[in-house]
């Protein structure tokens, strides 16, 4: 059901490196990896497809809120992922996962509920206009 293509294919534009440690909320556009500490919301910014990466040291806490995510290190707090969202074997969420796409390894851990957000309304939107 879900093959290689569907994940996301994007670049990474910034980096939080190991040893940083950010203490509120993070916007950002593209690609963003994550291997530090955040402690605060990330948010994808605008309409633009957005790749957020959690290495495996990473710890976030706080919101997270992009179009395509892969989560191998620790969130505490909800994820919102409006497209693709890959749990890798050392991830660990604490809340409330929201997707429309999931990959689960073997050894990912969600104390949450996983909540499926189905076709989002601007892929909806997106089909209609094109089969006119």
């Amino acid at each position: 059901m879900f093959t290689k293509s569907n994940k996301p294919q994007g670049r990474i534009d910034s980096l939080i490196g190991a040893g940083t440690r950010v203490e509120g909320d993070v916007s950002f556009a593209g690609g963003l990896r994550i291997d530090g500490e955040v402690k605060g919301n990330v948010r994808a910014i605008g309409d633009q497809p957005s790749t957020l990466v959690i290495s495996e040291h990473a710890r976030i806490e706080g919101e997270v809120s992009v179009s395509h995510l892969v989560i191998n290190g620790t969130v505490i707090g909800a994820v919102h992922c409006s497209e693709f969202v890959e749990l890798q074997p050392r991830a660990r969420v604490t809340g409330d996962v929201e997707y429309s796409m999931i990959e689960m390894h073997l050894g990912a851990v969600i104390q949450g509920r996983l909540v499926h957000q189905g076709i989002s309304a601007k892929n909806i939107e997106l089909k209609l206009a094109s089969s006119h």
